[in-house]
């Protein structure tokens, strides 16, 4: 039996995250994990009190960012987690936080 070949493909994801999000560190938070993963995109927070999270990379290497963000100490800020996925554009080089 062979198995799907395409598991290294690039994806985007795009979370949403509602709490107290914002004005507790999480976007610079966010950013230092990021640094660990072979992972592009930005972090911005959202008029509403959101931060909106677009990663793009390995699909293993998301599962296992958005899941350092909380060990991170961020667990505690987020009542709600948005996840979406989309194929990856590659418009992004690096990590950035947007203001």
């Amino acid at each position: 039996m062979s198995r799907p070949v395409s598991t290294n493909a690039r994806r985007r994801m795009i979370v949403y995250f509602a709490g107290r999000v914002q004005g507790v560190g999480f976007r610079y938070t966010a950013k230092t994990v990021a640094t660990g993963f072979e992972i592009t995109g930005t972090i911005r927070n959202l008029p509403d009190g959101r931060v909106e999270l677009v990663a793009e990379g390995d699909m293993a290497e998301l599962d296992a960012f958005r899941a350092d963000l909380r060990d991170a100490g961020l667990a505690g800020f987020i009542r709600d987690e948005q996840v979406m996925w989309a194929d990856a554009k590659n418009e992004f080089r690096g990590f950035e936080i947007v203001r």
